[in-house]
């Protein structure tokens, strides 16, 4: 029998938090935090693939999916912001401890959740979700680095090319051994709601606060070293914006940390759901005692 996931959306802080909710409220809880330039749509098969064992929450980030997209003027889109909207989403749901799989832009939302409370983060899962100035693949990063620096006309043009359907096809099939199995409703949907009105500017936003998370680098690799949580890297090989050795770096502060590389890329569940699954399920099976 398919299991059931929910479609819910909570408001927290005055906004609509769109999230997609699986399993029983009893069993240990599965954060699971999106990137760009999608939403919890990406983890549509892997809910059913867990929830029989975890509790798994999956939110759209404000300005994702189906959630709240207010404008710049309305809400500063930060990566500080963003979580705090996640924060507040847990503490809505009664969530006390939590594993995460981060992804992308999930990633800096999930590390700066586990260094306000350390004692909340049961687990990690980190699928091309970086932590390491290592994984950054250029050219991808230097565009994204010029315009945070200097933001005007000359620098944000190649920005916006990134918000196109050729650049968001780019980023499910780049680096995968066998791109027929990644579907064209990746692209198609992610690119309808990159396109609304008013969305682009929200994503330059984001562009222009992503140093901050690299600045946090040091505490978060501290945290690490400090915690020694469990943490499971299943990476994307062929990623061209977070390259393996970003995967890797994680061994230098965690080293029990497992690492395993598929030959996929940035959206490697796409390509690899089964692989990864198994993956999750034996490392959480092990590590949730």
């Amino acid at each position: 029998m398919t299991p059931a996931v929910h479609h819910r959306t909570a408001t927290v802080n005055g906004l609509d938090v769109f999230y997609r909710e699986a399993g029983a409220p009893d069993a240990p809880t599965v954060l699971l935090l999106h990137g760009f330039p999608t939403s919890s749509h990406m983890f549509r098969h892997l809910i059913p693939a867990l929830c029989d064992r975890y509790h798994v929450i999956a939110p759209d980030h404000i300005g994702f999916g189906q959630s709240a997209m207010p404008s710049p003027q309305d809400f500063p889109y930060t990566f500080d912001a963003l979580t705090e909207v996640t924060e507040g989403l847990l503490r809505r749901l009664g969530v006390g401890r939590f594993a995460m799989y981060v992804q992308d832009y999930g990633a800096p939302i999930g590390w700066r959740l586990a260094l306000r409370d350390p004692e909340r983060v049961t687990a990690i899962v980190t699928q091309n979700g970086n932590a390491y100035e290592e994984g950054f693949v250029r050219p991808f990063w230097d565009g994204v680095f010029a315009y945070a620096e200097a933001p005007g006309p000359d620098t944000e043009a190649p920005l916006r090319g990134a918000l196109t359907l050729e650049a968001t096809r780019w980023q499910y099939v780049n680096g995968v051994a066998d791109p027929s199995l990644v579907s064209p409703d990746n692209w198609v949907h992610d690119q309808a709601l990159l396109d609304r009105p008013g969305n682009a500017e929200i994503q330059l936003a984001l562009f222009r606060d992503y140093p901050a998370n690299v600045d946090l680098y040091p505490r978060v690799d501290r945290y690490f070293r400090d915690s020694r949580v469990p943490l499971l890297a299943v990476w994307g090989a062929g990623d061209e914006i977070f390259g393996p050795e970003g995967a890797k770096a994680f061994g230098r502060d965690l080293p029990d940390a497992e690492i395993h590389l598929v030959e996929s890329g940035h959206f490697a569940l796409e390509s690899h759901l089964g692989t990864i699954t198994e993956h999750i399920r034996d490392f959480l099976g092990r590590v949730l005692t």
